[in-house]
């Protein structure tokens, strides 16, 4: 059992208005133990506990602000550090090991507590973790076990195998959990720079060097077939290579064993095997579905934004906050003397040069009955503004096309589409609309451009297969005015 002994409250000291505060009192412990800047050779002693839940109190807020019958009285940190402690304490997150050689106590975290706080640390963000590299790690132990014949090597492919699912729903999780926190930003704050701001910001430091690999370079897609053929050569090893890796296996994992009678190895092999078809048919689909709507929902936001607080709309909007502030008979008659401004009447004659007679033509029968609908509620209204939205989304006008080209010739004359640099989200945008540039500077009576097919099909970090073409900005030939070429 698990809540046993000092564990009978595990988390008790994550229930009150000091929640917060120990959650960050365990972080800055495990950065102290385990960190890049821990010293090893060092025990801590309980000063040096202290102190650093000094520092963790000083920068954490009180949650749950409001007076309560049996809340603690007012503590100083110290005295609230030396509380958190012996919270800890007294139910198992912390231990305590006194040194018979020299009577003095140093603290650390109890195995339980140092697994449960492992993901409080994940979850504040500031580490650096490799997520796509597992399906490249299954590959690699694959071929060492099929080489050298480890069943080390084997075990670890299965839990390589296993993170590829856990990392895939980490990153969907997460930008589903981003998409959710830009919403609530920009409906409490209404500030486009810093929406546009944090939206980049994601995608220059998180897309592109992580997930922009996973669904490239490194994609799962690009190792399945190779991890298919290791699996099916481990298969179609001798009996006696095989027997030898199931009696290990045994041994070193007797959980993994469902059934007595059933082979441990060809249970791991399969279950490989079914991960990779998982992560390939199902994860992978549903991380760019995750990513594609995430960038949609960022660029409906920053363009509603644009609109709302832009130009002439700003305006209007600045107009109706200073009309809503004013007094009910104010904005009455405010309203009315606007009303009365406008409802002026508007003679006119028609122009006899505009009336034409036409030749009479048949009418057409049309059924103008209408059915009785239901009145929408809130729900139908948002899903009807979202699907009017999704069509508006990822608009990139010719114009842009043409700056975004000018820039990336700079001063040459001709480029290829799949040398176009892509530095962030915006230029992956205009590179996808990079052949429009045909259509771009049209109105120039000096230059143009002109884009030709090359008729090849290329790999780039962004697109498994694309058309490859050539951008080119020529010069017009001016004619004089007898229409024949100056060159001539």
């Amino acid at each position: 059992m698990f809540f046993t002994d000092n564990r009978t409250h595990f988390f008790r000291p994550f229930a009150g208005k000091y929640r917060e505060q120990v959650v960050e009192c365990l972080r800055i412990l495990h950065a102290r133990l385990y960190g890049s800047l821990a010293d090893y050779k060092r025990a801590f002693t309980r000063d040096q506990v202290l102190e650093s839940f000094r520092e963790a109190i000083t920068r954490t807020p009180v949650l749950d602000e409001e007076e309560e019958d049996f809340a603690a009285p007012v503590r100083s940190e110290r005295e609230q550090a030396n509380w958190i402690l012996n919270l800890l304490l007294e139910h198992g997150w912390i231990e305590r090991h006194a040194d018979e050689a020299t009577l003095q106590s140093s603290y650390a975290f109890s195995r339980v507590g140092r697994l449960f706080t492992q993901p409080m640390v994940e979850t504040a963000g500031g580490g650096f973790r490799t997520r796509h590299r597992n399906t490249r790690n299954t590959r690699n132990a694959l071929q060492s076990f099929l080489e050298r014949g480890e069943v080390y090597d084997l075990l670890d492919a299965y839990e390589y195998s296993e993170r590829i699912i856990s990392d895939f729903s980490d990153v969907i999780a997460e930008l589903d959990e981003r998409k959710r926190l830009l919403v609530r930003e920009v409906e409490a704050r209404q500030v486009i720079q810093q929406a546009s701001d944090e939206f980049f910001d994601f995608m220059e430091k998180r897309f592109m060097p992580d997930l922009s690999v996973r669904l490239s370079a490194d994609s799962v897609e690009k190792y399945r077939d190779e991890i298919q053929s290791l699996l099916r050569k481990a298969k179609r090893k001798q009996k006696k290579f095989k027997t030898r890796a199931e009696i290990e296996l045994r041994k070193l994992a007797p959980e993994l064993l469902q059934d007595r009678q059933a082979s441990l190895y060809y249970h791991i092999l399969d279950n490989i095997e079914s991960r990779i078809h998982s992560a390939s048919d199902i994860m992978l689909p549903a991380l760019r579905n995750a990513l594609h709507s995430f960038t949609r929902r960022a660029d409906i936001i920053i363009r509603q934004l644009s609109y709302t607080l832009g130009g002439a709309q700003g305006d209007l909007l600045k107009l109706c906050q200073q009309l809503g502030a004013l007094p009910k008979e104010k904005q009455t008659q405010a309203l009315d003397t606007v009303a009365d401004a406008m409802a002026t009447l508007d003679l006119s004659v028609t122009d006899p040069g505009a009336l034409r007679l036409h030749a009479g033509r048949q009418r057409r029968v049309v059924n103008s009955s209408a059915e009785a609908h239901a009145p929408m509620d809130k729900a139908a209204r948002r899903e009807l503004f979202i699907q009017q939205s999704l069509q508006k989304a990822f608009v990139v006008n010719n114009r842009q096309v043409g700056q975004f080209i000018i820039a990336a010739l700079k001063n040459g004359h001709r480029i290829h589409s799949q040398q176009l640099p892509v530095q962030n989200a915006r230029d992956l945008l205009m590179a996808a609309h990079a052949i429009e540039a045909g259509a771009a500077g049209r109105s120039s009576s000096e230059f143009h451009f002109r884009v030709q097919p090359t008729g090849q099909r290329v790999q780039t970090d962004y697109y498994q297969m694309t058309d490859d073409f050539i951008i080119e900005l020529v010069e017009h030939t001016p004619k004089n005015p007898s229409g024949k070429n100056h060159a001539d």
